[in-house]
């Protein structure tokens, strides 16, 4: 099965990135194997584990007309990749200022 996985990146996740740890959106079917799977194949690169979580979508109030109308926002399923000693993905790595 090919996975469409998006890089996650903010401030918390390139923190975590100089750890091994790596995050990425993921589809709400995927699991942990097949999350480890893609990240393998398409960085080329060793997981050592994956964990998943789902954030919960935000409840938020618009005004159509003069009246409150509440909506929520998606769910997003994110996994947390962490890499063997010696693996690295480069989209992550900070560049070299001279």
């Amino acid at each position: 099965m090919e996975l469409k996985i998006i890089p996650h990146i903010s401030e918390k996740t390139y923190a975590q990135s100089l750890n091994n740890v790596y995050v990425f959106k993921v589809p709400a079917t995927a699991n942990k194997q097949i999350v480890a799977d893609a990240v393998a194949k398409q960085y080329d690169v060793k997981v050592e584990d994956v964990k998943i979580i789902i954030a919960k979508g935000k409840v938020k109030t618009s005004y159509r007309g003069g009246k409150p109308v509440k909506g929520q926002r998606r769910d997003i399923k994110k996994a947390y990749v962490r890499l063997a000693e010696g693996s690295k993905i480069a989209m992550f790595e900070q560049e070299e200022t001279k």
